[in-house]
């Protein structure tokens, strides 16, 4: 939902799009949209945009005519176009061979094409590295050296 200012009459965010069935908005070529943009399904940016993107869970893929100048906040993010600003990815970020991206990514996973226009700073957050240990397994890693020493838990 776009709304006007009524001082100035132009347009501002925040831009919210409605959550659907799997489906995914798209902001054309002929598009041009400054501020907020906030959303709980798939964009796809072929126009342009500058601001900031928050899509909790979901995509953003920035297309070959995408012009963007934003911070984003997504799952996961695909830039086949230009995009300058911040990337927080729960997930993965893809940069295409088409793309042109100056910025910081802060991913679990990225993967750079060859050909891509790539200037940035990267951090690359490890996987959890702590596993389940079954109750019975317990015992068996235990140091044997140790001495036996009660647990008191919750007094």
């Amino acid at each position: 939902m776009l709304k006007k200012s009524k001082n100035t009459g132009s347009s501002v965010a925040p831009f919210s799009m409605a959550p659907s069935s799997g489906g995914q908005t798209m902001v054309g070529q002929q598009i041009s949209i400054e501020g907020k943009i906030k959303g709980n399904e798939d964009l796809v940016i072929e126009g342009s945009v500058k601001g900031s993107i928050e899509l909790e869970g979901q995509h953003l893929t920035v297309g070959p005519k995408g012009q963007v100048e934003a911070d984003i906040h997504a799952d996961s993010v695909t830039i086949s176009g230009t995009l300058v600003g911040n990337i927080t990815a729960v997930d993965k970020v893809t940069i295409t061979k088409d793309a042109d991206f100056n910025g910081e990514i802060k991913a679990k996973r990225i993967s750079v094409e060859d050909g891509a226009m790539l200037k940035a700073v990267i951090e690359l957050e490890r996987e959890s590295q702590i596993k389940a240990v079954p109750i019975g397994k317990q015992a068996e890693q235990e140091d044997p050296k140790q001495e036996d020493t009660p647990l008191t838990l919750g007094q």
